[in-house]
């Protein structure tokens, strides 16, 4: 069962201005999540029923599920401070 990677266009923006060795280190992380969206290390976030997050380094990538379509969406790329703003 293969899900689809989609990317909210604000976290496609906020990855393409990351330092190219932080995209090089988030993508493999993400094409993961296309045969496993909840492999180990990732945690379900509070407050949101379908949100989850993986830790890469600093920053933290926040998506959500989407079963019944198959589907994986990136909401969010952003350093850990700012990632749950």
């Amino acid at each position: 069962m293969q899900y689809r990677i989609e990317w909210k266009p604000s976290a496609a923006r906020a990855f393409r201005k990351l330092p190219r060795q932080v995209q090089d280190r988030i993508r493999p992380r993400v094409d993961v999540l296309a045969s496993n969206p909840r492999p180990d290390g990732v945690k379900k976030l509070e407050g949101d029923e379908n949100a989850w997050r993986i830790r890469v380094g600093e920053f933290r990538v926040v998506y959500e599920i989407h079963a019944a379509v198959l589907m994986v969406m990136v909401l969010r790329v952003a350093n850990r401070r700012e990632a749950y703003r």
